[in-house]
């Protein structure tokens, strides 16, 4: 019978560690409803009384089916837990599980907290055991236990073991510094174990430092631990904790975890792992990692034809999982190693089919390397690759033409002096019937000194108003900007990738030219069409 192992997800507070990161209360919010719906067992909220938001998300915090929890430290020496004002405010969050963190590393509690072992051991069983009075479910964060361990293992073991029989649920272990490796992970846990503390109290929290903090919490899972600590996307202070978008998929498909333990998370939320993982980078506005384990843009991409062939024949020759299992999606994409089997798979994807030998697949071959050679890069701009594949075997409708753009960006002293900065552009196009309209935009920051620039001028005068088609374009918005000078000195030729989404789904197009705004309006192009195409909008 498989064995339950239960899911801390800590993104809202250790999360919140990481650098240029700082969420909102409605941020949080959405966080923990996707957190909820996945199927984690606990979520941290934070530690109220640290700062405003957190406060103010303890006061108006979801009602979630996972246990939600406070997060605080250990009681001060010199005093008793219920007189202590910073236990205090984690207690009035009223939340149904308490985190205390408290240290376990000899040279911390002298060095650090300036105090005695004795009285170090006293505030971690009496802010327990307060806790439990209070009917609150305790956990125990053993502050850089490993390394404790190490330094003085009787003491660390000492510290976990008041936390244990004061009454905590889960004594989690904490490799608070990242630098220990999963074989002394493995080894210690057993120790703790050993020691008396049963592997269904016993939990793992491990940081990214040397790469290890998946593994690390695995082999703790390997040696008894039961509850695994960790955040979305691996967020989290220096280097990041153990992510559990990679975590949860590992449990629940690879052998021997898929097997002898189960988790929260069930089979059909399984697929939303993909979305929940990019909605994060949505909340912080970043650029998904492409190479993340199993949700990344690239985690089933197969670009050398050798491997694409194989995959048309049976997807397990190169791919561990069906990638639809995660949410994710597979990609033969094309470049200027493609062959006829990359090529063949690529249009699959998209709807069109042709035979082996069709001599289509040659001219749009041809076609695509005699484009690289100029500059274009279609492994990574799919949706620029199917426009041009579609216009040589005639399938591309003609939405609209566009007749010309001009674009200007005037730096000038205002009325004060100062330089300012001012782009506005005008888009013409031309329709099938024969009907000419004209857009314009201007960027006008009238409090600031610069303005948002000559390309998001020109993006949205070609999405302001393009008639018919505007119900289709209205939810398209950039998500990323890459330009790349493929060649130098004089002869420089500008490429510019632009990443899309419009909220469901994610496309990329490319742009090549000498000029950076030409380059620019060629993606951008590229982007309304195929969104169009997409749609299945019919030309107006």
């Amino acid at each position: 019978m498989a064995e339950r192992l239960y899911l801390f997800d800590t993104t809202l507070r250790d999360g919140q560690q990481t650098q240029g990161v700082q969420f909102s209360t409605p941020e949080k919010m959405a966080i923990a409803k996707s957190l909820d719906e996945l199927g984690i067992d606990y979520i941290e909220g934070g530690w109220p009384g640290a700062n405003p938001t957190d406060s103010e998300f303890f006061h108006v915090r979801p009602q979630t089916r996972a246990t939600f929890t406070a997060f605080g430290m250990t009681k001060r020496a010199g005093r008793s837990a219920e007189n202590d004002d910073v236990l205090a405010q984690v207690m009035q969050a009223e939340t149904p599980a308490v985190c205390l963190v408290g240290k376990t590393h000899d040279f911390h509690v002298t060095t650090a907290l300036g105090i005695t072992l004795e009285e170090n051991l006293e505030n971690i069983s009496a802010s327990v055991a307060y806790l439990k009075r209070e009917n609150r479910e305790p956990l125990f964060d053993a502050e850089h236990f490993f390394d404790g361990y190490k330094a003085n293992p009787d003491y660390a073991l000492s510290c976990v073991l008041a936390a244990h029989e004061a009454g905590a649920r889960w004594v989690v272990l904490c490799d608070t510094n990242g630098g220990t490796l999963p074989k002394e992970i493995e080894a210690i846990t057993r120790a703790v174990i050993d020691a008396g503390i049963p592997g269904d109290h016993l939990g793992i929290h491990t940081h990214n430092d040397t790469g290890n903090a998946v593994a690390n919490s695995l082999a703790a899972v390997d040696a008894g631990a039961r509850q695994i600590q960790g955040t979305l996307n691996g967020l989290g202070e220096r280097c990041g904790n153990a992510n559990l978008i990679t975590i949860i998929p590992t449990l629940m498909l690879k052998e021997p975890y898929k097997s002898a333990y189960e988790i929260g998370v069930p089979q059909e939320a399984l697929i939303s792992l993909t979305r929940v993982s990019r909605q994060l980078d949505d909340i912080l506005n970043r650029v998904p990692t492409k190479s993340a384990p199993y949700v990344g843009g690239s985690a089933f991409v197969h670009k050398a034809g050798l491997h694409a062939s194989a995959i048309l024949k049976d997807p397990t020759t190169y791919e561990h999982i069906d990638p639809a299992l995660v949410g994710n999606e597979r990609v033969v994409p094309m470049s200027n190693q493609a062959g006829q089997s990359n090529l063949r798979a690529r249009l699959q994807a998209v709807g069109i089919t042709l035979e082996k030998g069709d001599p289509h697949l040659s001219e749009i071959l041809d076609a695509v390397k005699e484009r690289e050679d100029q500059g274009y890069a279609y492994d990574s701009a799919e949706a620029s690759f199917e426009l041009v594949a579609r216009g040589i075997l005639g399938t591309l409708p003609n939405y609209f033409d566009v007749e010309r753009y001009r674009v200007i960006s005037e730096r000038r002293r205002n009325a004060k002096g100062r330089i300012v900065v001012e782009s506005e552009a005008m888009v013409t196009v031309r329709y099938p019937d024969g009907v000419e309209k004209t857009s314009f935009f201007k960027n006008e920051h009238p409090q600031e000194m610069s303005d948002d620039g000559p390309v998001n001028a020109i993006w949205l005068a070609l999405q302001a108003d393009l008639g018919p088609y505007q119900a289709s374009i209205e939810p398209v918005k950039l998500t990323d900007f890459k330009v790349r000078i493929t060649q130098g000195g004089i002869e420089a030729v500008t490429r510019v990738i632009i990443d899309f989404t419009d909220g469901e789904k994610r496309w990329s197009t490319v742009g090549v030219s000498s000029n950076i705004v030409d380059a620019s309006f060629a993606a951008l192009l590229d982007a309304l069409v195929w969104k169009l195409l997409d749609d299945g909008v019919r030309p107006a």
